[in-house]
């Protein structure tokens, strides 16, 4: 078994698109849009299989946000393969104004990470 696909919705659809084909390797399809629902989404496939459902409807509103403990979805994280990726993404991000919301580190359960927030504030780590 394994996770399929997440989705998100958003208000920036094409800027979100952008982000993860540009930064994270994906690869997008053609943007389905059904225009009776007011309905826009991309699927952002990643070469592990996993795949990002990124959807735009009209009359979605954002919810409010805060990044502290919370239930629900925090995070979910992408591995690039080695610590130097790890930081050379994280700057690469920066450089680009996005927030860097946790600098590269080794974690206590073995993980050296990085963490940045999307367009969107989502929060997205970044693992070697």
């Amino acid at each position: 078994m394994k996770i399929e696909h997440i989705a998100l919705y958003t208000q920036r659809l094409e800027e979100m698109k952008n982000f993860y084909t540009r930064y994270f390797s994906g690869q997008s399809n053609d943007k389905y849009v059904n225009a009776r629902k007011g309905f826009s989404s991309y699927f952002i496939s990643f070469s592990s299989g996993a795949r990002l459902e990124l959807m735009q409807q009209e009359g979605i509103t954002p919810a409010a946000t805060n990044n502290k403990q919370r239930l629900g979805l925090i995070h979910f994280a992408f591995s690039v393969g080695s610590r130097a990726a790890v930081d050379a993404l994280t700057e690469t991000l920066r450089t680009q104004g996005f927030k860097v919301t946790g600098e590269p580190r080794s974690t206590g359960d073995g993980y050296y990470e990085s963490c940045i927030a999307d367009p969107d504030g989502n929060l997205v780590e970044i693992t070697e």
